[in-house]
């Protein structure tokens, strides 16, 4: 590849906290190490397709590394390659349109692309790859199930998040010896109901990488009671089937079927077969909002520094990923597609039990 004059960067998916940081740490980078300019595309692909973008400047990303969300916007749904598109008469047709996407990257000057995002986003972004497009993906996921990389940013905020959901849910529990039910993000990894547990001192933890019954569930629960514990925390994430193996979904947009509402479920089950008030609280999109963590500022400098080296070397097809707490490049092919799902047997899932946390099996 020829010497990179002008880079490019997106945020697609979902947003999360550390999406700032990361446009920054590129934007500054590109600018004040390389002497690049820098393109921010708005909206996600939806930009690249409708061609919407604006040049970035050190002013445009001043004050911006402790704010959640994206300057630019995220898109979740327009992939170039089955772009949506609704007739006159309500038709929902999906496309190709790849090559106008790429003819609008070209048309931006851009000769290199950074792509923030999770599996779906970098799919999309291995397959611009695939046609010749420069890429540099970034690992962007509050549910932490990437391939290639220890942590995404964006997980550690959302831990923060879901950890205090826990604290202060005890001294409610305690109070009126209730059964406590909170319900948290992840797809169908459980990192963060997982690590938010542990954290936060749950007592039973359901993920979806560990079967578990209700009888079980309320077997731990009597046995608390039999130790005087009146109260019980139990942390569920979203992809978590019941024990039938029924995914429990909500309806999202468009009608498309979401992970959400296995925290009901839960708590239903709980409160008749143990006999015990329960309560529920969906944590839902508070996981994805506010200031990133100190953790996610750092790992977000450091990764969106680190695509520009990339893109300047001529690396394409990489993603930047923390693997042994250093910074390396995973080509896209191992990242995507697949989740990284808890090992149930690995150290993690050992520690929460050795401290008395029941996983319901």
């Amino acid at each position: 590849m020829a010497s990179v004059r002008r880079i490019g960067i997106l945020t697609g998916g979902g947003d999360c906290p550390g999406l700032n940081a990361v446009i920054r740490a590129v934007t500054k980078s590109a600018i004040f190490e390389h002497g690049l300019e820098v393109v921010g595309i708005n909206e996600g692909f939806g930009g690249l397709i409708e061609n919407n973008w604006r040049l970035l400047g050190d002013e445009d990303v001043s004050g911006i590394l402790p704010r959640g969300g994206t300057i630019l916007g995220a898109n979740n749904r327009d992939n170039p390659f089955m772009f949506r598109t609704i007739s006159a008469e309500g038709a929902v047709t999906y496309e190709d349109n790849s090559g106008a996407a790429i003819a609008n990257l070209e048309g931006m000057g851009v000769e290199a692309l950074v792509v923030a995002g999770g599996d779906g986003t970098l799919s999309i972004a291995r397959k611009l790859h695939e046609k010749g497009v420069p890429v540099v993906g970034l690992p962007k996921t509050i549910d932490n199930d990437l391939h290639g990389t220890d942590v995404s940013f964006g997980f550690d905020s959302a831990l923060h998040t879901a950890t205090d959901a826990v604290d202060k849910l005890h001294t409610t529990a305690a109070s009126h010896h209730r059964g406590m039910v909170l319900e948290v993000m992840g797809r169908n990894a459980g990192w963060i109901a997982l690590c938010a547990g542990i954290a936060g001192g749950g007592d039973i933890i359901l993920i979806p990488e560990i079967p578990y019954t209700f009888e079980k569930v309320v077997r731990s629960i009597e046995e608390r009671r039999s130790r005087g514990k009146r109260f019980s925390i139990v942390v569920v994430a979203e992809g978590a089937p019941l024990p039938s193996g029924e995914k429990v979904h909500r309806a999202g947009p468009g009608g498309e079927k979401v992970p959400g509402g296995v925290g009901e479920r839960v708590a239903e089950a709980i409160g008749e077969m143990a006999d015990m008030d329960t309560r529920v609280t969906v944590l839902g999109h508070l996981q994805r909002g506010g200031s990133p963590s100190p953790f996610d500022r750092i790992l977000a400098t450091a990764f969106g520094t680190a695509a520009v080296d990339l893109a300047v070397a001529g690396r394409s097809g990489v993603m930047v990923a923390l693997r042994n707490m250093r910074i390396d490049a995973v080509p896209l092919e191992e990242v995507v597609p697949g989740q990284r799902k808890v090992p149930a047997d690995g150290e993690l899932v050992s520690f929460a039990r050795s401290v008395g946390a029941s996983f319901g099996d």
